[in-house]
């Protein structure tokens, strides 16, 4: 898995629980084509199956864990690409959204 997480949780272990076992890469970014791009760019994690899809707690159910994800991996993206290059690969400004505001993207 290609990520650009440096030396945190979610390479080798859960971003969210640290666990070590039944792991599963998710693409921060995904529809319409950002799943392409997200492994592209690094914009992977790692997730138990329980934090991942397996469970209403995992990011495909959960909005307000796929909107951090979402907000921590623009972070990482714009410290070392400017803001300009992550608009143009994915279109949406997470940092400056609200949660009411993601929620009704619905993306």
């Amino acid at each position: 898995m290609k990520t650009i997480l440096k030396g945190e949780r979610g390479v080798e272990k859960c971003w969210v629980c640290g666990s070590e076992y039944d792991l599963h890469c998710h693409e921060v970014f995904y529809g319409s084509g950002y799943r392409k791009l997200s492994k592209k760019h690094g914009m992977c994690v790692m997730l138990s199956g329980k934090n991942h899809n397996l469970s209403n707690d995992g990011v495909h159910f959960n909005r307000s864990l796929d909107f951090n994800l979402k907000r921590h991996f623009q972070k990482l993206f714009e410290k070392e690409n400017s803001h300009g290059e992550f608009m143009k690969i994915f279109d949406k400004n997470y940092l400056a959204m609200t949660f009411e505001e993601f929620n009704k993207v619905g993306d």
